[in-house]
């Protein structure tokens, strides 16, 4: 079972700062990383910047698309107006099919906003205190949805055309 957890920091340096923990713990074998994505906002920006971590992304990873219409939704979707916003609600329905829901996507819009920045990453068999434990030196607030396999399945035969 895959989990996406999103661990939000108080700047806009602090998800990039907070990659080497990230792939400390994945030397250590205390998490695996499927995929990963960073979201950072500039005070005073418009909108958020996003990236996906190549380096960091598994075999299995999901890719630009699925980082672009998540990030789409959470961040771009309020500002669109209402014809997009009916499109954007079938992709909204589409996702919570796979355990991202309405709830979860409000959440991190709610949280992530100008200052501050967000790790995104899809993971399987976390050491979660351990993990917790590295995160507590840069301040990070955790948000998370676990997918079961069966949504996990669902969002890889979508995104990557694996089953």
């Amino acid at each position: 079972m895959a989990t996406l957890t999103v661990w939000k920091f108080p700047t806009a340096q602090g998800a990039e700062e907070a990659k080497e923990t990230l792939q400390r713990l994945q030397k250590e074998e205390l998490i695996q990383i499927h995929d990963a994505a960073i979201v950072y906002w500039q005070e005073g920006a418009k909108k958020p910047k996003t990236r996906q971590l190549h380096n960091m992304a598994g075999a299995g990873a999901l890719g630009g698309a699925f980082w672009g219409m998540l990030f789409g939704l959470i961040f771009f979707v309020p500002l669109l107006g209402a014809a997009i916003g009916a499109a954007a609600g079938a992709l909204a329905g589409s996702l919570s099919d796979v355990g991202i829901d309405d709830d979860f996507i409000a959440s991190v819009r709610s949280k992530v906003t100008p200052g501050t920045s967000a790790l995104f990453v899809m993971t399987s068999g976390a050491v979660m205190d351990k993990v917790e434990e590295a995160f507590k030196g840069h301040h990070a607030e955790l948000l998370k949805t676990n997918l079961s396999g069966e949504q996990e399945a669902k969002l890889r035969e979508v995104f990557t055309g694996d089953e």
